[in-house]
């Protein structure tokens, strides 16, 4: 289908545009969503007819966007979750996850801003690309935890499911050293001693009644 542009999109075109695009894409997003109109002679002509407006209209808009983007770029919001011994959480977070969360940091978007391709499964520090505006973006990171302080360790930096393999080795190497672990291996080892003596006592024995 031949459509017009109303406004910016992203892979097709900017205001005025005439582009081909599927029709399942045009009827069930760009129509109903006003960022287009059929491409006809009688909307080419109101378009025309009303394209300094609709130019304008955009234009304060894109303004508007521009100047609310430096309360929410670069923003970190902190979501708690339940996760393995791995970092998979039980769960996810969602695009809803993250527009209630900006909300609550006075960062007002909707639902329809949040560009993020599959939903968030392990802890980490995420890049989110909101699109305040066809032609404003930016991007806010999504701090998953299980923690707030190891919130503040990932914000620094820290690879914390890698920290948390490393606790988990070295308290599996501390318990190999632990005393408790030596007396058991020394009880094993006596253990074999005593046993290899048993079966050469027992194969003395054997060759002694065979000689008689």
């Amino acid at each position: 289908m031949d459509i017009i542009l109303l406004e910016r999109v992203e892979n097709l075109g900017t205001i005025g545009d005439v582009v081909t695009v599927k029709n399942g894409y045009a009827r069930n997003f760009l129509l109903p969503n006003k960022k287009a109109l059929r491409a006809n002679e009688a909307n080419k002509k109101v378009f025309e007819a009303n394209r300094q407006q609709i130019e304008a209209d955009n234009e304060a808009k894109r303004k508007e966007a521009e100047a609310a983007s430096g309360g929410i770029d670069g923003k970190q919001i902190v979501l708690i979750r339940a996760s393995s011994a791995s970092g998979q959480l039980y769960g996810s977070v969602s695009v809803r996850d993250i527009v209630e969360a900006l909300n609550a940091d006075g960062a007002p978007v909707e639902k329809s801003m949040v560009i993020l391709e599959k939903p968030i499964k392990t802890l980490g520090v995420f890049d989110v690309r909101i699109r305040l505006h066809p032609e404003v973006n930016v991007t806010i990171q999504a701090n998953v935890a299980r923690s707030d302080d190891e919130a503040d360790l990932q914000k620094d930096g820290i690879d914390v499911i890698a920290q948390m393999f490393e606790e988990e080795q070295a308290e599996l190497a501390a318990a190999a050293l632990s005393p408790d672990s030596e007396d058991d291996g020394e009880e094993a080892a006596e253990g074999d001693t005593e046993a290899a003596a048993e079966s050469e006592e027992t194969a003395e024995q054997d060759d002694s009644e065979t000689k008689e």
